[in-house]
């Protein structure tokens, strides 16, 4: 399930799908130090969904069933149930676990009874030792918890995937017209935390009362600066929003339909930003507050879609912060991107392409899990769980990476930006 792993132990997995089943070693399963933590806050749900087992002969518990997809997650050589079996047959392991052998059947099966949201209290505690990014300097007055939102698909099997969600499961078609399937989840991300601080699960058909825009409608918070791409512009969303006593910046369609009340002169820092426009405007229809359009030139991003590539320089922005400085406005903004990121690390280096149960509770308690995974590389690195140094940890976890080369990783200072803050200031010399 999940680790983001390296090519190596990638190419280990698909060799023994093709091959007779590898036998793992003690050596193969390093540093389960770093999970004991997360081992004593799961003991007590040791008898969760324990309610009807009348007579007493359960032999795999929830905190259990967790330790195993912690195992999963967090050893990149482990690539399915049958090596999780393999692994508690390891003293060192089924001691460091507190667990003996278990069949593949109760492992798929138990889980119908268990109680995946008794994991969040889990993630919560764990997540309140991290530190706090910050929010950059220049939004010390914005007050409210940037959370961006976006939604990300998880595929399945059809077969699954109907049983699960019904007709909502079907989200697309393929080029030879077959249907995909799977899972939507519906995230609102925490940007300080870098961990979301809402997820909601549904069929990934984005329609109905699971379309993104409803969905966040419906799960709003007091105190918070809601930012989100153009499939939540929804003047409906906007009150909503306003009304729970929060903030949204929220990307509009260039083409939406608008009428300048109130245009206002630009600022040598907004210009500099990229604003061209900042006005206030009625939309098409009305709205409970006043709404503030920004626009922004950027540099010409394509995308690629079946009817060709489509190019466009300009980003519209909708917000209720009428006092707040465009270039700020444009800066929250561009966090937005952050969450994207946070998909990537969750999906592609945590493991999630794989489930190793599609039933609801399985999914439910992986996805919880892989969280507390994100939790674990930022105690352990002080950092975001990014795709380098997910990589030096999975090494170190195989055992291909000392505890010292770890180190000088992390203390590699960051130059995100530097090129292109010198080639802007290239630019500038130049007169342009």
């Amino acid at each position: 399930m999940i680790s983001a792993v390296t090519e190596h132990a990638k190419h280990t997995k698909a060799e023994h799908t093709k091959a007779e089943p590898r036998k793992l070693k003690d050596k193969d399963v390093l540093h389960l130090g770093h999970l004991k933590k997360v081992f004593k806050l799961l003991d007590r749900l040791h008898e969760v969904g324990c309610a009807r087992d009348k007579a007493g002969n359960r032999e795999l518990h929830y905190d259990q069933y967790c330790k195993l997809v912690l195992l999963y997650i967090w050893n990149p050589l482990i690539g399915s149930v049958r090596d999780l079996q393999q692994a508690v047959g390891l003293a060192k392991v089924a001691k460091a676990l507190g667990i003996g052998r278990f069949s593949l059947g109760s492992f798929c099966e138990s889980v119908r009874v268990f109680e995946p949201e008794q994991l969040k209290a889990i993630v919560a505690e764990l997540a309140a030792d991290l530190q706090p990014d910050g929010k950059d300097p220049r939004l010390a007055e914005l007050k409210t918890a940037l959370t961006l939102v976006d939604g990300t698909v998880l595929q399945g099997l059809a077969r699954l995937a109907k049983a699960s969600a019904g007709a909502d499961a079907r989200y697309n078609t393929s080029r030879d017209g077959h249907g995909m399937y799977g899972w939507r989840l519906h995230t609102q991300f925490d940007l300080e935390k870098f961990l979301p601080h809402r997820l909601d699960r549904t069929g990934a058909r984005n329609a109905g009362n699971n379309r993104e825009n409803r969905m966040l409608g419906a799960n709003l918070e007091a105190g918070r600066c809601y930012v989100c791409d153009g499939t939540y512009a929804d003047r409906w969303l906007f009150d909503r929003i306003v009304q729970a006593g929060s903030n949204y910046v929220i990307r509009g369609a260039e083409n939406s339909a608008f009428t300048i009340k109130e245009e206002r002169e630009l600022s040598k820092q907004a210009l500099d930003a990229g604003v061209v426009l900042d006005a206030l405007v009625e939309l098409g229809g009305p709205t409970s507050h006043p709404v503030r359009r920004i626009e922004l030139q950027v540099e010409p991003h394509t995308r690629r879609k079946r009817s060709g590539n489509e190019q466009s320089d300009l980003i519209v922005l909708y917000t209720d912060l009428t006092e707040l400085p465009a270039e700020l406005v444009a800066l929250i903004y561009r966090y937005r991107y952050t969450v994207e990121l946070f998909f990537r690390v969750f999906k592609q280096l945590l493991g999630m392409r794989h489930l190793l149960s599609q039933k609801d509770q399985g999914i439910d308690t992986q996805i919880y899990c892989t969280l507390i995974v994100c939790v674990l590389i930022q105690s352990i690195s002080g950092k975001k769980p990014d795709k380098a140094t997910r990589n030096i940890v999975g090494w170190y976890l195989l055992g291909l990476a000392s505890e010292q080369e770890v180190i000088d990783h992390l203390n590699r200072p960051d130059n995100t930006g530097v090129k292109k803050r010198a080639k802007d200031e290239l630019w500038k010399k130049l007169g342009y």
